[in-house]
């Protein structure tokens, strides 16, 4: 399928030289006569921490699921540092990739989902090292030697041989998180990693993200939690509509909001 042709092609600008980690530009996504996103443009840097607001239906799950190509945009485009997400030049315009392609693109993008996603019949340290097994990056021993490092740094060192079923809510999201991490990958997407848990144990699976962020890894994260976005963002976009409506610091943002509708959806959730 063609994609949109652009005159610029991703990772090229005129006047900024500056590396991007994540472009997106352009990009409409639609379901027959629903349009889910309406041109967004987003450029994230190395190491930036982007979060993203907006009501239920604004599209920022969907703009999460384009940027990792799990649903591939009609028009526009996403690149990955400078490289293009699914798709390829040929001759002056963007078309799709082997879906073997894309499963190798898509390694370097870690997405952390709303409901875990776990594999329910593998252990917790084999649900960290699948990954890096599958993709040939390592062998089984040493991924389950890195996958025992990173359930150590999200604090499940001693949960290694427990199944998913055996574990609280906060303590699979935190699995979720070190598999994500176990692909080395640019950046890592959080898809509302809180909206499954209990209030109870919200606040460890947001400690652990605040240690990411604090390491420099970039995240783009999709959240209703607004004080953690003001702690812990570089960036808070503000979408409705499919479209992004505002973006600035958070204090820019939540402090003093320039769109009519940003103003509106803080009011009701601050």
């Amino acid at each position: 399928m063609s994609i949109l042709n652009t005159e610029a092609r991703p990772g090229e600008e005129a006047e900024d030289t500056a590396p991007v980690a994540v472009e997106v530009r352009g990009v409409h996504k639609w379901y027959g006569t629903h349009r889910v996103l309406d041109g967004v443009d987003l450029t994230v840097a190395p190491g930036e921490v982007t979060v993203i607001l907006g009501p239920s239906g604004s599209g920022k799950s969907t703009l999460l699921r384009v940027i990792n190509h799990l649903e591939q945009p009609q028009l526009g485009h996403v690149s990955l540092g400078g490289e293009p997400i699914g798709v390829r030049w040929h001759r002056g315009r963007l078309r799709e990739l082997s879906e073997r392609q894309i499963l190798a693109q898509r390694s370097r993008i870690g997405f952390v989902f709303q409901n875990f996603n776990l594999f329910p019949h593998l252990t917790v340290l084999d649900n960290v090292a699948a990954a890096p097994v599958a993709t040939g990056r390592l062998r089984k021993p040493e991924a389950q030697e890195l996958a025992r490092d990173l359930l150590g740094r999200v604090g499940l060192a001693e949960k290694v041989a427990a199944f998913p079923r055996q574990l609280s809510g906060g303590q699979q999201q935190r699995v979720a998180i070190a598999r994500a991490l176990a692909l080395r990958p640019g950046v890592i997407l959080f898809d509302e990693p809180t909206s499954a848990l209990d209030p109870e144990l919200v606040g460890e699976v947001l400690a652990v993200i605040k240690d990411l962020a604090a390491g420099g890894t970039t995240l783009l994260i999709v959240t209703h939690e607004i004080g953690f976005a003001r702690e812990v963002a570089d960036r808070v976009v503000f979408m409705d509509g499919g479209r992004i409506l505002e973006q600035g610091s958070p204090a820019e943002v939540l402090d003093h909001p320039q769109h009519p509708r940003t103003r509106e959806f803080l009011s009701k959730v601050l």
